[in-house]
């Protein structure tokens, strides 16, 4: 079972002192982040700790200068809370914060920068095609396979992502794609078994596997519907978890990755691995995958919100 290090902090006489939940934003996520942060929020206050809700606006540097407190939990979802913008802001003014620095995060969210650190350094990945609408789209189709997985560079929670199986679909993904960023990528479709697993600290929690009702585990399948099903302990052999958690945790670390976070891979029907992306401020809302997989090692919600905000960082400011 894991041993949050957070009683010990708090039982020595130490303090979180205020604690600010930053979450809204004004992504396309803004939806789930409000959910996310108020279960946060909820879950700190269980836990005794001084908690100031920040919903995140327009003017989100204005408010956060003009507010007091001590630390920060991020609960923002997409650009400008999980691209790296509000953690170097935070460094700046020397506040610690939950996640990652704010290179890993940038890094994080744009998923061909973290596919090709992940390729230079042989760790397995789908086959892919940055896209514009001058390309072949059949030639392209044709080099990944046949069968395509189309996606925004920098958007989270699947949200622009599409499937496409000849080039009329891979033309209409593309320009559905194209609404939410200017960078679009099709990546090869990998068919076998789905896969996420939750990093806290150094210790790798257990991974889930994702059964959707759907053709993939897309926004409906992650916030609304109810027939996901979840299987966490899941059902692989003990090598191949082992295996599964080794790549996560370095797939994690190698892009700079620290604090908590969640990185997502396939399993394909001869049974080797591939990464998908790392996710540096999961969901946590009630259909949420980190707290599934903290309940399987013992923490209650309230423990792991605590347990993230006392591995948030310390190194802030200049150096």
């Amino acid at each position: 079972m894991y041993q949050p290090g957070f009683k010990n902090f708090v039982n020595s006489g130490n303090s979180f002192g205020k604690v600010a939940v930053l979450y809204g934003g004004t992504s396309a996520e803004r939806d789930v982040s409000l959910k996310s942060g108020r279960a946060v929020a909820n879950g700190l206050r269980e836990q005794g700790i001084d908690i100031l809700e920040l919903d995140i606006g327009k003017q989100g540097v204005a408010q956060i200068l003009a507010a007091k407190f001590d630390r920060a939990f991020i609960a923002l979802h997409g650009e400008g809370g999980e691209d790296g913008k509000v953690q170097a802001l935070l460094q700046l003014l020397g506040i610690p914060f939950t996640g990652s620095l704010h290179t890993a995060s940038a890094i994080a969210m744009d998923k061909l920068k973290t596919k090709q650190i992940w390729l230079s350094a042989n760790l397995p990945t789908p086959d892919y095609r940055v896209l514009q609408s001058s390309d072949d789209f059949a030639a392209c189709l044709q080099a990944l396979g046949g069968s395509v997985f189309v996606k925004p560079v920098h958007e989270g929670s699947s949200i622009g992502m599409t499937c496409a199986n000849n080039k009329e679909e891979l033309k209409a993904a593309f320009e559905a794609a194209e609404k939410f960023d200017s960078e679009v990528f099709a990546e090869s479709t990998v068919v076998g078994r789905e896969f996420t697993v939750a990093i806290l600290g150094e210790t790798v929690l257990p991974p889930i596997e994702l059964l959707p009702s759907n053709r993939f585990y897309d926004y409906d399948a992650k916030y609304i519907s109810n027939e996901t099903r979840y299987l966490c302990p899941c059902n692989l052999t003990p090598d191949k978890n082992h295996e599964l958690c080794e790549l996560a945790l370095k797939s994690f670390k190698m892009i700079g990755c620290s604090g908590w976070g969640r990185v997502d891979a396939l399993q394909d029907e001869a049974g080797n691995f591939h990464l998908l992306e790392v996710n540096t401020v999961p969901g946590m809302t009630d259909h949420s995958l980190v707290p599934m997989a903290a309940r399987a090692v013992g923490l209650s919600f309230s423990e792991l919100v605590a347990e993230i905000l006392y591995l948030s960082t310390s190194d802030t400011g200049w150096k």
